[in-house]
Order: C-alpha cells, then sequence, then structure tokens
C-alpha cells in the first residue's frame, strides 16, 4: 500500500478543521483588537461588545438568554462546572447531615465519567444507568432512579462514539416533574440537529466550538436562571463571577460565528451526510462479518460506527492512515488506551468485538467520492487483516 497524496478525513467527531469564514472574523481579535474585557478603556470596551454579542449568537442557537451562557476554555470544563458546580453547591446548603445522589448513564464521555468518580469519592452518591443493545438510555429507568436526594441527572444528547441520539426531551420532562436539574453534554449534537433548551427542559448544556468548525479553546456551559452552581474558577469576577480568567475573545467570536453559520446551513447539510451516511452503511455492511454499532436510524447524520469480527480496530485505523485516510476505533480522548471502549461493552459486545471497532465520521469537507474510496479498499484491508489474525479460527 501507498499512501495518497490527498488525504481523506473521516474524524469529525474528533475535531474539525476551522472555517474560512470563522478565521476571518477572529483576525481582528488576534491584532488590533486585543483588549481585554476587564479594561474600561476602548481596547476593553470593544473586547466586551464583542464578547456580549458572541453570547447573543451562542444563545440563539439553543433558544436560551445571552445571560444563560458561560464561556469556558473546553466542553471537559464545561461538563467538570455542571457536576461539580452543582454538587458542591449542594452540599453548602444542606449542612452536617448533607447527603445527594446523582445518575448519569453507563456510555457518557469521559470527562463525565471520571468527574462523577471524584465526586463519589468526596461522598456524593452515583447510579450509573445501563443502555440497551442500540446504546439508548430508557426514561423509565432514569425516573425510577430518581430518589429524595437526587440533585441531578446527566445524559449526553448524542453519544461521541456511536452517534446515538438519547431521548432527551422526555428524561429532559420527568426531570423537572421530579424538580431534579437536568444536565446534558451536548458536544456532539450542538449544531448538527436542533436544540431547544426550553422546550426539551434542559437546565445545563456543554458545547464546544472545536466540534463545529471553530476553534479550540473556546466552549460554553449552558446554566439556566435559578440553577444554583458553584464556581470552581475564582478570580476577577469574568463570565458573571462563575468562571475566573482571562476572556479567549478570538476564540470565542469564532466560536459565536461556527454557531451562526451551522444554524444556517444545518438542514441542507443534514440531508447531504444522511445521503452520504447511509450509503456507507449499506456498502460497508456487505463486508462478511461486520456490524453496525449503534441505533440504526436514531443517530447523528455524519456517524458510522461498526465493528469486524476477528480484527483489531487499531490495525484497521493504521492500515487506512497509509492510504490517505483518517479514520479512528472511538473517542479522540480515549484512542491511545489499550482497554476496549467503555461504550461498546455497555451495549453488549465482548471486549474482542469490542476491539475491532471502526469509526468513521462526517463533516463539511467530505464528498461523496470520499465515501467511494473508502467503500472501494476498506473490504480488501479487512480482508487482508482477518488472513493474519490470531483471533479467526
Amino acid at each position: 500500500m501507498t499512501r495518497k497524496s490527498k488525504k481523506i478525513y473521516f474524524d469529525y467527531a474528533a475535531t474539525t478543521p476551522v472555517d474560512p469564514r470563522v478565521i476571518k472574523v477572529m483576525l481582528p481579535y488576534l491584532g488590533k483588537k486585543f483588549g481585554n474585557t476587564m479594561s474600561i478603556h476602548s481596547f476593553g470596551q470593544d473586547a466586551k461588545i464583542a464578547l456580549e454579542k458572541s453570547r447573543e449568537q451562542v444563545a440563539d442557537l439553543i433558544g436560551a438568554k445571552p445571560n444563560e451562557i458561560i464561556f469556558t476554555s473546553s466542553a471537559t470544563e464545561s461538563n467538570n462546572l455542571a457536576l461539580k458546580g452543582v454538587a458542591l453547591a449542594h452540599r453548602s446548603l444542606g449542612g452536617s447531615g448533607f447527603t445527594a445522589h446523582i445518575i448519569i448513564s453507563q456510555i457518557e464521555h469521559p470527562c463525565i465519567i471520571e468527574t462523577a468518580s471524584w465526586l463519589e469519592k468526596q461522598g456524593f452518591k452515583i447510579t450509573r444507568l445501563p443502555v440497551d443493545k442500540y446504546g439508548l438510555v430508557s426514561p423509565l429507568d432514569v425516573k425510577k432512579a430518581i430518589r429524595k436526594d437526587t440533585i441531578l441527572v446527566s445524559i449526553m444528547h448524542a453519544n461521541n462514539e456511536i452517534g446515538t441520539i438519547e431521548p432527551i426531551e422526555k428524561i429532559g420532562k420527568i426531570c423537572r416533574q421530579k424538580r431534579v436539574y437536568f444536565h446534558t453534554d451536548a458536544v456532539q449534537s450542538f449544531g448538527k440537529i436542533s436544540i431547544d433548551v426550553q422546550k426539551m427542559n434542559i437546565d445545563l448544556l456543554a458545547a464546544s466550538s472545536h466540534k463545529m468548525y471553530g476553534p479550540k479553546g473556546a466552549a460554553c456551559l449552558f446554566i439556566r436562571e435559578g440553577v444554583k452552581i458553584e464556581p470552581l474558577l475564582h478570580g476577577g469576577g469574568q463570565e458573571m463571577g462563575l468562571r475566573g480568567s482571562t476572556v479567549n475573545v478570538p476564540a470565542i467570536v469564532g466560536f459565536a460565528r461556527a454557531c451562526e453559520i451551522c444554524e444556517k446551513e444545518m438542514e441542507k447539510e443534514s440531508r447531504r451526510l444522511t445521503k452520504l451516511r447511509d450509503k456507507l452503511i449499506k456498502n460497508v455492511l456487505k463486508i462478511e462479518n461486520s456490524h453496525l454499532n449503534g441505533h440504526p436510524t436514531k443517530r447523528l447524520f455524519n456517524n458510522a460506527n461498526f465493528w469486524f469480527s476477528f480484527i483489531e480496530g487499531e490495525s484497521l485505523v493504521i492500515q487506512l492512515d497509509l492510504l490517505g485516510i483518517a479514520a479512528s476505533t472511538g473517542s479522540a480522548c480515549s484512542s491511545i488506551k489499550l482497554e476496549p471502549s467503555h461504550v461498546l461493552l455497555a451495549i453488549g459486545l465482548e471486549p474482542l468485538g469490542a476491539h475491532g471497532s471502526l469509526r468513521i465520521t462526517l463533516g463539511s469537507w467530505t464528498k461523496e467520492k470520499d465515501i467511494d474510496c473508502l467503500i472501494k479498499v476498506l473490504p480488501g484491508i479487512v480482508k487482508k487483516l482477518r488472513e493474519i489474525s490470531p483471533f479467526k479460527k
């Protein structure tokens, strides 16, 4: 195999290229408009105006109020602020007889899972809900798991590995009825599918710029008015006192522009990529002993996740890379780990099968000829790897 001169990128769930239109609006804030938003002179006020305009643009995408958007540096920070912030705020109100319970699912992103484990060590009670074979969380399971001391439910909107879209609106309704805060990690769905925090009864929502053609270093946390939350970063009072730190204006301006673009192009892009995704799935499943992970229809329009019997996903990724095709075996945050995906184990795969996964995620620069190229080379790679596989009987 020889590497092709033109590379094909199929790892948009890991990160996306920055849209040239986003770069254009960022450039002034990397140059002449360099002010600190906390300064009272004109340089600072220009930056402050850009910050607040960006807050409005991000809020518009999900039907929130501008003062409900807190900018952070990453989705990991946003999710940590949501879980730890709510938990610590309730502990401070609980007194000596404090007890509190949090519900998550077994397929959350590692930043949720690890945060919940940390909170467990601090004395909080954690319930980890199972999912079905498609990766769906049952709203009934959520309802049954809620207790008198439950303070928060955190269920991701769409899974970063298998693309399954969770019944967020139904879960949100249950949490509202039970008067329990509801948080969702919407990093993969934000800018791809419609989100209305009012209709979906969401109290906290995390999103990230670099997953939607914006720059790295900018993210946000929606915090509904009235939600009790404790800041994790204490400092100069930025972000309404909920995140002390000098604001990254260039990245935030880029994030906001990416939101505008995604909102405008969402419907058209959804139709285009759904067609390409379905073509890919149909053809890959023609390969003997190949399987689709995640829900067949309730999935992100840009996600296709497979597992192949008798081979390792890492070997697949390496062989594709030699041909200039970039893909992954799962979450980019966990891709260097040797353990099988916790998501694939949760949907019922055996460890050997979970090791044989391949995640293909599409994006704005994906063309049909790229799909055709993958469909052409993948069967041969799978056949070659099976011929030398120690797992095939």
